[in-house]
């Protein structure tokens, strides 16, 4: 029984690779699932695709189709087209897709109309804000989804409500948070930690990579001059994406205490998220592992696909009005930001559960041609 394992950019590596390491575990005792990884080159910078890989360990893939880059719809055509000649060529018996971005939708789209299953990890988180790609993705990718791998109660709710029958939620947990807890201990320091004198909890990290917050020159500097505005000289680290980077430098935008760094492995970023006293992100994934450290997150977003984040765990929902910021910030350096927990099944072993699932499938021969 080969799985297709779906792999186009930086979120998906680390949720793909606690799920290929069951795989390869089972298979040493005897289990039924073998796979074939498909990196279709969504992200192809290697700071961006290739550093995880070594860092998580996850196999050089079996097939990159070097997509490369394009407006969505040029990379979702590629990403399509690609990956139906390598089905044509050599099938699979599922295709399993993860996260929300164009390579999760593109395959999975290509997969069904070849009447192979999919499997979606992630399945039902929402935003409610149908103006993200991301939203579309995972609206479309769970319409044709056959086995649904659920990260919280929401999600589940979520699919609930949509006409998704109970048989096919699997509520297992979050395997972002399965690489987390198992690379923990091998954070190591970037070179940025001595360059900038960073002392822990003493500096702030920062991600933003959201169209409507970057690509806009005014919008980003306005976001800049409230963020470093009320910081009291605290360092900003923020690893800049390449596209927020060419706006920044284009701009001109260089304010006092912002540290502009090439975006880092993940160890090395997970060292800085760890030790910082806060994270400012419009990141979905950054809040996740955020909360399972405890450290405070503020997400300049008015929705977010993970509200557990907010209702359990460390984060706050800021908003998109740079003057907001502000009034969090004065919170966090007063100490009243609130503990947080850690949501249900965020413990390690999600991905031992996925496998599991799909193999009682299989074994069960319910897998092969099961329609949604």
């Amino acid at each position: 029984m080969r799985i297709d394992i779906i792999a186009g950019a930086r979120p998906n590596f680390m949720k793909i690779a606690p799920i290929i390491r069951q795989i390869e575990k089972r298979k040493k005792e005897g289990g039924p699932l073998s796979y074939r990884l498909v990196h279709t080159g969504q992200h192809y910078d290697y700071n961006m695709s290739g550093s995880f890989f070594e860092q998580l360990g996850i196999p050089k893939p079996d097939v990159n189709l070097e997509v490369g880059s394009g407006t969505q719809a040029e990379q979702t055509a590629s990403i399509m087209t690609r990956y139906e000649s390598l089905l044509m060529k050599q099938g699979a018996d599922l295709c399993l897709v993860v996260g929300d971005v164009t390579s999760t939708m593109a395959c999975a789209i290509v997969a069904k109309k070849m009447m192979i299953p999919v499997a979606h990890v992630e399945a039902g988180i929402r935003s409610g804000d149908i103006s993200m790609p991301e939203e579309v993705n995972r609206i479309v990718t769970d319409s044709l989804t056959d086995f649904f791998f659920t990260t919280s109660k929401y999600a589940n709710e979520n699919l609930r409500l949509s006409g998704v029958s109970e048989d096919r939620i699997h509520f297992v947990g979050n395997t972002m948070i399965d690489t987390l807890l198992a690379h923990r201990s091998e954070f190591r320091k970037p070179r940025v930690w001595d360059q900038f004198g960073l002392q822990e909890k003493r500096y702030l990290v920062l991600t933003m990579h959201r169209p409507s917050n970057v690509d806009e020159e005014e919008t980003l500097r306005r976001w800049m001059e409230q963020i470093t505005g009320k910081i009291n000289g605290m360092p900003i680290v923020f690893p800049a994406h390449p596209r927020t980077a060419q706006v920044l430098q284009r701009a001109g935008i260089e304010p006092e205490g912002l540290q502009i760094v090439d975006p880092l492995g993940y160890l090395e970023f997970n060292f800085l998220v760890e030790r910082s006293l806060a994270v400012i992100t419009d990141s979905g994934g950054i809040t996740e592992e955020a909360t399972v450290m405890g450290v405070p997150c503020m997400t300049l977003r008015d929705s977010t696909e993970r509200p557990e984040t907010v209702e359990v765990g460390t984060n706050e929902l800021i908003g998109t009005d740079p003057e907001a910021i502000g009034p969090a910030l004065e919170r966090l350096f007063s100490g009243e930001w609130k503990e947080g927990e850690i949501p249900e099944k965020w413990d390690g072993k999600t991905a031992e559960r996925i496998v599991k699932v799909i193999e009682l499938k299989a074994q069960s021969s319910k897998l092969k041609g099961e329609s949604s």
